[in-house]
């Protein structure tokens, strides 16, 4: 049933009788292997990926990178605990490399997000340092294609 959790996050929208065709299998099982996944925790949710540049000009992403001390028998848990519990982030992920923690945030200006970095992030005892990156134009999100890079300077709908 792999595949039926590929084909929900290809497209949420699949009705159950949909996915037993494109699985072979009777819309009964398909029913119940998802409700045994939203049980299990296995499936979190269901979203509609936006293209908030489409509809909202006062919306900036930001990808926060947060070097850490991480505490004693804690590890990074606490720290990301803390910041994923913060209104304006919306993902946080532990990584390799120079920094631990990716950050990503959501604000209305460049100067919001600023001062959420320096007010809130920057702030927290365990953070020894932070390093923002704004997100000037989203090209593909979630797998989703939502605009050519050959497009012009002008904005234009990005036609598939």
């Amino acid at each position: 049933m792999e595949k039926l959790l590929t084909l929900l996050s290809e497209n949420a929208r699949l009705t159950t009788a949909q996915l037993a065709v494109m699985l072979n299998e009777a819309e009964d099982k398909v029913k119940e292997q998802i409700a045994r996944y939203e049980q299990e925790g296995v499936i979190k949710g269901y979203r509609a990926l936006i293209d908030w540049e489409k509809v909202d000009q006062n919306k900036v992403t930001a990808l926060i990178e947060l070097k850490v001390a991480p505490k004693p028998e804690r590890g990074f848990n606490e720290i990301a605990d803390r910041v994923m519990q913060m209104e304006e982030v919306e993902s946080v992920y532990l990584m390799s490399g120079g920094y631990d923690l990716a950050v990503i945030v959501n604000g209305k200006t460049m100067q919001e997000v600023a001062l959420f970095v320096m007010n809130r992030l920057a702030t927290l005892d365990t953070v020894m340092s932070t390093a923002t990156h704004f997100i000037l134009t989203r090209y593909k999100d979630g797998g989703v294609v939502l605009c050519s890079g050959k497009e012009s300077d002008q904005r234009m709908e990005c036609v598939l």
